[in-house]
């Protein structure tokens, strides 16, 4: 518990510290501070895409991991290699330990997740969380692409936070940031980017779970459709109480 509280005070002094911070000093301080501890955990989507640009520019050895819950959109594995040739990096594919997927499928059916939140959130949990932890164990900082724009579950969080579930510092560089200043990005700087972005997809997950929105749609109304707005989180994200999402 010590330990933890001490962690929790220096994600305080960090915020203090960094407060005003534009997305590239704040990414570019955690890269130094924190060498061989940091760990950027990509869903590939163009927010994460982004995040890999700055990264790779400035310390390509940083680590880069994705996950693979087995039922990607081949559109994904594309950006994956595509990203890994634009930039001369290994990215780190983790997998979901397959006894527990086969139990799962054996106990609840493959199509679990259109049962209950219980059941999809229980998918998530054996597909995505369980491999992130053992990838991020003995890491000190988990960079990922979180924007408060994105969806209602995620107004309230800070570019700084104690992720309880993980134990470890979670970084949001752009967490402020609009969409059109990620497009804006990655047009300029000619960022790999997973196809579905042009036909209709602003929020890609795994294939039965994501489909294209119609115009005026939120961002991720296309995850979980069938799911109420404040519903819609995997797990793998808590907000800056420690409070799961």
């Amino acid at each position: 518990m010590q330990i933890v509280k001490e962690k929790k005070a220096l994600v305080e002094e960090l915020r203090r510290g960094l407060a005003g911070y534009s997305a590239g000093q704040l990414l570019s301080n955690f890269l130094e501070s924190f060498q061989g501890r940091i760990v950027l955990a990509s869903s590939m989507a163009a927010e994460d895409q982004v995040l890999t640009d700055m990264i790779c520019k400035t310390h390509p050895q940083t680590r880069i991991i994705t996950l693979d819950t087995g039922r990607l959109p081949q559109e994904t594995y594309d950006v994956i290699e595509a990203t890994q040739k634009h930039y001369g990096v290994k990215i780190k594919v983790l997998f979901p330990d397959y006894k527990q997927v086969e139990k799962m499928i054996d106990e609840h059916g493959p199509n679990l997740f259109f049962q209950s939140v219980q059941n999809r959130k229980l998918c998530c949990h054996i597909r995505k969380i369980e491999p992130l932890k053992r990838a991020t164990e003995g890491m000190a900082v988990w960079i990922c692409g979180l924007r408060k724009a994105q969806s209602v579950t995620r107004t309230e969080l800070e570019p700084i936070a104690w992720d309880e579930q993980f134990g470890l510092i979670k970084l949001s560089p752009l967490l402020d940031w609009t969409i059109e200043q990620v497009w804006d990005y990655i047009r300029q700087n000619n960022v790999p980017c997973n196809s579905l972005h042009d036909k209709g997809y602003p929020s890609i997950g795994c294939t039965p779970c994501t489909r294209a929105v119609r115009q005026g749609q939120g961002i991720r109304d296309g995850r979980w459709w069938w799911e109420a707005p404040e519903q819609k989180e995997c797990g793998l994200h808590w907000n800056s109480q420690g409070d799961k999402q």
